[in-house]
């Protein structure tokens, strides 16, 4: 894989780089990602996908259309696990998306600037939340999740950053990153693959 090579470059990025070999992807109906990426917000993994499981068996298994979602009550959509406040998020997203008539194709010609821009527009929606989507939705290379934990922890692990400072440690963690274009989503992929691997102390 081209990003390798590149990757490899940055001494210490390259020591986390095993075998694994990540493919970036592009899936369809982008609203619906975006209701799982809330749904999954503060849970792990398994949890998350039993409750967008439950989402989906509302609708007979079939990915449902923002109007569905729409159409559905909230104690419905509340008995699937959700707390109020990610049912009512779940409810903007869909507003917006027949508002702003947003579709797969519309947001495939954005860049993802753009798409960071349009989408945090909706209540419930973080920079954080959309740029997971550009990663794992839309396939974005070169997306740089700043703001979240494990990148973060990983990276104060991997660099030697100093932890105390919030603010000082995205700037270093920015700077670090730019040597890292244009595939910026493959090292947070192999910085949460690391992670992952670490004996928790």
């Amino acid at each position: 894989m081209e990003y390798i090579a590149h990757l490899q470059k940055d001494k210490k990025i390259s020591t986390i780089i095993g075998k694994e070999v990540y493919e970036l992807k592009l899936h369809k109906n982008i609203p619906i990602r975006l209701m799982a990426s809330i749904m999954s917000q503060q849970l792990n993994t398994k949890v998350a996908k039993v409750i967008f499981d439950r989402f989906l068996e509302l609708f007979n298994g079939v990915e449902p259309t923002a109007k569905q979602v729409l159409d559905l009550p909230f104690d419905t959509l509340k008995a699937i696990g959700l707390s109020n406040a990610k049912v009512n998020y779940i409810q903007n997203v869909a507003t917006f998306c027949i508002e702003h008539k947003i579709s797969d194709k519309q947001l495939l010609a954005l860049d993802d600037q753009a798409i960071i821009e349009l989408l945090t527009r909706i209540k419930g929606v973080g920079k954080w939340t959309v740029e997971m989507l550009l990663m794992f939705t839309l396939g974005r290379k070169d997306v740089f999740a700043v703001d979240d934990l494990g990148i973060q922890q990983a990276m104060i692990k991997l660099y030697g950053l100093e932890a105390s400072n919030k603010k000082q440690i995205k700037e270093q963690m920015l700077k670090l990153s730019e040597k890292w274009r244009p595939y910026r989503t493959y090292a947070c992929l192999h910085l949460w693959g690391w992670k992952d691997e670490q004996p928790n102390k």
